[in-house]
């Protein structure tokens, strides 16, 4: 299926590795320019790299930096301003499960997962809505999030609100944009595994308890891969998907047992 991707220009947080650099491939191969972007020069560069080929070559801008950082942002929006001349779609694929498990959550290590998991993705957002504003064609905003956000799991209290947060101003911000032709949605991952993420330390570390999780908690009973939730992704920013917005898309192997 032909997405009707071509020549439409992707901003993707969060995209040298795992599911963002998964979601850049889906992107490339429906003939859609990215700005690829990560922290981690050599990560970065190493995933430009791989992704260009004679027929991507033209169409891949890569930015590093910490997209968190409100001055990076507005840099980098401008440099794809001038670089492609648009913007379409922005992605955020941005924070951190890593937590202290527990109740007894003190000050810091709530500020600490709000930012990278909340605050960032918001901050990104506001920046990016007046570039797409200016496309007379519209847009969409879609932000990766946690089946954390919609289900109780032993993820770090602070990682789970702040994801849940995400999924509501997703909602709220879609009817607040919808007027304007710009499409806002969530999606929500269970399980995915991928080289470097923290499964592979996981089962590293305990490999029957993940197994055995896997088994009891997954009914599919394996993990996710970047892949799949790439090919989602690339749905929910064409023009196939016109008529999705204010959503949030549970794709967790039949995890979640929330309606």
């Amino acid at each position: 299926m032909d997405l009707g991707l071509h020549n439409q220009v992707a901003f993707i947080a969060g995209s040298s590795r795992g599911i963002g650099r998964a979601i850049a491939q889906a992107l490339l191969d429906e003939g859609a320019s990215i700005v690829l972007t990560g922290r981690d020069e050599a990560s970065l560069k190493s995933t430009a790299a791989e992704l260009t080929i004679p027929s991507t070559q033209h169409r891949i801008l890569a930015i590093r930096g910490d997209f968190a950082d409100a001055t990076t942002i507005a840099n980098s929006f401008a440099r794809t301003k001038a670089h492609f001349g648009r913007l379409d779609h922005l992605i955020a694929n941005l924070g951190t499960g890593s937590g202290k498990p527990g109740w007894d959550q003190p000050d810091d290590e709530w500020s600490r997962l709000f930012e990278l998991n909340f605050f960032a993705s918001t901050r990104l957002t506001q920046a990016a809505i007046p570039h797409l504003l200016a496309n007379p064609e519209g847009g969409s905003i879609l932000y990766i999030s946690s089946i954390v956000a919609i289900e109780a799991t032993p993820a770090p209290l602070p990682y789970s609100a702040a994801k849940a947060a995400l999924v509501n101003y997703s909602k709220n911000l879609a009817r607040q944009l919808a007027p304007q032709k710009i499409r806002v949605n969530t999606i929500a991952p269970g399980n995915i595994y991928f080289p470097g993420g923290s499964w592979e330390r996981h089962l590293a570390n305990r490999k029957e308890a993940v197994e055995q999780m896997l088994k009891t908690e997954v009914p599919q009973q394996r993990f996710g891969t970047p892949a799949e939730i790439a090919s989602l992704a690339a749905y929910l920013c064409s023009p196939q998907a016109a008529f999705a917005t204010g959503s949030c898309y549970v794709m967790d192997g039949g995890q979640t047992r929330t309606l």
